[in-house]
């Protein structure tokens, strides 16, 4: 399996202006490797017997001229500019498969980055042995202990990432002993009954209700006849009915009220203390 770690990474002046180098290099070898191709490829079009174009062609195309039209190129790695055009060959490949868009010219400042080889960088700890820059610190070390692949330098805002790729050994395949099915049934006191015998709790609304009907006392509780202006537990209603009302709920949700009660909720008492009573009378 493969697996990759980006990891932040944190250059000095010298080695950020080297990463903004070779990211330019990168993004001119890709725009020139895309225009050779269209180039080429409208070549084969007219003239059948040329050569269609190929990334691995492009790279010895460019790795054979660089030296003179492409002088400064060879200030940064060499991966800069190779690595660059195999992804290119991919985009052609989606694209001639039907499962890609045709690939365009890409902008400077928007995904910058350049891609390494295993030779030409290495990994130990929290720092990591650039090409022609020497050793970088990272924020953490590596996280996936394996054979390391490949690596790609890349910039998000102002920040610099190396993104290690790994293989690693694939996952041991846990076989399952039992492979029944199971049945299930709804019901009232819980969810769901498997077959199994396994029971799956429910939301409880009679509990909830109960709850707030329980709490409602606190809001009534704080309307003093001494206040001036109390402040309703409730937009436009005061707590008095709101215990009325949360009464009836808990009652339409719970068992069957007691046959001598004459309170909405199920019990009888007096106007000041509804809730509590209508508690006691359903305890005994």
């Amino acid at each position: 399996m493969i697996v990759a770690h980006k990891i932040a990474l944190d250059p000095n002046n010298i080695q950020e202006t080297s990463f903004r180098q070779a990211a330019g290099v990168a993004r001119l070898a890709y725009k020139w490797a895309l225009d050779q191709w269209q180039q080429q490829y409208t070549a084969w079009k007219d003239d059948p017997t040329l050569p269609k174009p190929s990334a691995a062609a492009l790279r010895r195309q460019l790795n054979s001229l660089k030296r003179d039209a492409f002088p400064w190129m060879l200030e940064v790695t060499k991966n800069a500019p190779q690595m660059a055009i195999i992804p290119l060959g991919r985009a052609f490949q989606n694209v001639f498969g039907g499962t890609g868009k045709y690939p365009t010219f890409k902008q400077k400042g928007r995904h910058d980055s350049f891609s390494l080889t295993t030779d030409q960088f290495t990994v130990k700890g929290r720092k990591g042995q650039i090409p022609k820059l020497g050793w970088g610190r990272m924020h953490e070390p590596r996280r996936f202990a394996g054979k390391v692949l490949g690596g790609t330098i890349s910039r998000t805002a102002n920040r610099w990432f190396l993104s290690v790729t790994v293989e690693i050994p694939d996952p041991p395949v846990v076989r399952r002993e039992n492979q029944t099915v199971g049945g299930g049934d709804l019901g009232l006191s819980a969810l769901a009954t498997l077959s199994a015998g396994e029971k799956m709790g429910g939301p409880k609304a009679y509990a909830a209700a109960q709850k707030q009907l329980r709490r409602l006392p606190q809001h009534f509780s704080r309307q003093s006849p001494r206040r001036i202006r109390p402040r309703p537990a409730h937009p436009a209603r005061d707590a008095q009915a709101l215990v009325a009302e949360y009464a009836e709920n808990a009652a339409a949700l719970g068992p069957a009220a007691c046959p001598d009660c004459a309170y909405p909720g199920g019990c009888a008492a007096p106007p000041d203390h509804r809730s509590c009573a209508a508690l006691r009378c359903h305890r005994h």
